[in-house]
């Protein structure tokens, strides 16, 4: 059921894409008045609104913030934001002193699709916000209503900030596409293996939130299991030999968390990377 909230507060959204839609779906659910209007069909003969969300591509936020202040279409009273995980609030700089204030509003979510298919859940996720300090008060305001936590990390370096979130978010999803090939490899229907990585990929999430790292780790790394490690190499060597490099690119990644944790010997860990170096 939709949370209804009497926050006073309007919002628009410029650009229809997987961000935006499903952004604008989510304030829509959380009882925020909420308009949406998609790049493609220009800019509106009106804005009325106390949050302007523009969620464009990165090479189309600077720009637009010039059409916006010379049309005069921001209201005094408005603040802009702009979605974009790379950029800080400068691409909005043209519109200091046409509104109250600029800033960056980066939810740390994958969206893959438009909100008419299936939107993300948006509730526990983590926003960025950087910028003017009203603008930046009504950005965190509107995280929190979602759900959200609100993060402002003084001296961030944007770029290493968002590759850091596609190294995750999007690794992830080329990772579960390896890994449903090799499900099927191994015999599941090509439909069903989807069905079977999204749960655990969910619970590796709820680990990796719950625990912290290196405690959300599993399986025969953490274990110190060099006979299990050298099967499944194995395996893919006669499946799927194209898997391999990423398989033991990610089993060194997670040689360091389990020497952290110790659930083995020291000397364990030392053999695995010593097979792990001979299988290059």
């Amino acid at each position: 059921m939709a949370r209804r909230t009497d926050v006073g507060l309007r919002v628009f959204v410029f650009g229809a894409g997987k961000a935006g839609a499903s952004l604008a779906r989510a304030l829509r659910a959380a009882g925020i008045d909420t308009q949406l209007r998609a790049a493609r069909s220009g800019l509106p003969r009106a804005i009325d609104a106390d949050v302007v969300v523009l969620a464009v591509r990165d090479r189309d936020l600077e720009p637009l913030a010039v059409r916006l202040r010379d049309a005069g279409l921001v209201p005094k009273q408005a603040v802009v934001v702009h979605v974009a995980g790379a950029l800080g609030p400068e691409p909005l700089a043209a519109l200091r002193g046409s509104c109250a204030g600029v800033a960056q509003m980066h939810p740390m979510i994958s969206f893959a699709s438009d909100a008419s298919r299936a939107a993300p859940d948006l509730s526990r996720g983590n926003v960025h916000v950087q910028g003017d300090p009203r603008a930046v008060s009504r950005a965190r305001r509107l995280a929190r209503i979602l759900g959200m936590t609100p993060r402002t990390i003084a001296g961030l370096d944007p770029i290493a900030y968002h590759a850091a979130a596609g190294l995750v978010a999007n690794g992830a999803a080329a990772l579960a596409a390896v890994g449903a090939e090799l499900l099927m490899k191994a015999g599941v229907a090509p439909a069903v293996a989807p069905k079977m990585l999204g749960p655990l990929l969910r619970s590796v999430a709820e680990n990796v939130e719950r625990l912290g790292l290196p405690e959300a780790l599993t399986g025969p790394v953490r274990r110190g299991d060099v006979a299990g490690l050298e099967k499944h190499l194995a395996t893919l060597r006669a499946k799927l030999p194209q898997a391999v490099s990423l398989y033991l690119a990610a089993a060194e990644a997670q040689l360091p968390l389990a020497r952290a944790i110790g659930d083995a010997p020291g000397e364990t860990f030392d053999a695995i990377a010593r097979s792990l170096a001979r299988a290059r």
